[in-house]
């Protein structure tokens, strides 16, 4: 690919920033790295470029050599995004996480904000819509909403159902509007996923993360398929799946079920979204209608600023 030769050092260093904010949603639950890479526009490019892996790719790399390998599997953008996941779920997440415990009415009303923008631009800098790219936003959009509400099931912990469960898993880490850990958490895996890193699970861990390479490998090439295929469309789909998000990161929420985690620690199950009026009514806690509103308006206007840096940066 061209495009990682003609970026710059600095171009490289907002990639990595980019790769960063996704780390950071992937461990919040109901928020997907995938929204994130949708909104900072560079979705389209990293579903090609994982695309690219595969068996051409290794052929590629013993025919031709590293360079022609690297070039066809567009190595430096992957290196910055990926490198920038890794760093954040190292450092940055722990913060997000210190954050969600101490002031969660504030990070989901800013992630709120993030993605109400963005689905906006998209709308807006999208070609003129027929009848089937608004029906496939309302698709999107109640497909997401649907798997916000419904009730978790259980399923057995087996090694293939580990496996699936990574398949499933990776494909919706990578969709916008739709959290991987919400999913394994809606069939019942989470607790199980967990209890396998606790106690360094070989077997399940194994099965987990070959499901996870699989589905990142198959589904990353569909998802490049309908992107050149069916553009519009499945931008259009994809757009509906952040409406749907916007129910999960509603700031203010009773819960309804808990779990324990490994820690002990009572996490929430099944909630629903409530006024802010009624949260206060409810929990005795400050609903902090004002602060949530700024901070709403903050990554709204984040995204807005991030898009006239993207368009001046084309000018130049």
């Amino acid at each position: 690919m061209e495009k990682q030769q003609q970026r710059s050092k600095l171009e490289y260093f907002i990639l990595l920033l980019k790769g960063m904010a996704m780390g950071a949603a992937d461990v919040v639950p109901g928020v997907s790295g995938g929204t994130i890479a949708f909104i900072s526009g560079i979705y389209d490019e990293l579903i090609g470029s994982l695309n690219k892996l595969g068996f051409a790719a290794v052929g590629i790399l013993f025919k031709q050599g590293f360079k022609a390998f690297w070039q066809h599997i567009n190595g430096n953008f992957l290196v910055a995004v990926f490198g920038g996941i890794l760093i954040s779920l190292k450092t940055f997440a722990a913060v997000i996480l210190v954050l969600l415990h101490s002031q969660p009415l504030l990070v989901w009303g800013f992630f709120s904000g993030l993605i109400l923008a963005s689905i906006y631009l998209l709308v807006k800098s999208s070609a003129r819509w027929r009848m089937q790219e608004w029906l496939a936003l309302l698709t999107g959009s109640l497909f997401v909403y649907w798997i916000s509400i419904s009730r978790p099931s259980q399923l057995s912990g087996e090694p293939w159902i580990m496996f699936l469960g990574g398949f499933v898993a990776i494909c919706a880490m990578i969709l916008p509007g739709i959290s991987g850990s919400f999913i394994l958490l809606l069939v019942g895996l989470y607790p199980l996923f967990i209890i396998a890193i606790d106690q360094l699970d070989l077997l399940i861990l194994a099965a987990f993360g070959l499901g996870a390479i699989s589905g990142l490998l198959v589904f990353s090439k569909f998802l490049s398929w309908l992107l050149k295929t069916y553009h519009n469309l499945t931008i259009a789909l994809l757009t509906g799946f952040l409406i749907g998000s916007l129910n999960v990161t509603w700031p203010w929420k009773q819960t309804l079920e808990t779990f324990v985690n490994r820690h002990g620690e009572e996490v929430p199950l099944i909630q629903q979204n409530i006024s802010p009026f009624t949260f206060t009514d409810l929990t005795g806690t400050d609903h902090r209608l004002v602060m949530v509103i700024f901070m709403f308006l903050l990554g709204i206007g984040l995204i807005v600023g991030l898009e006239k840096a993207a368009y001046k940066l084309k000018g130049e």
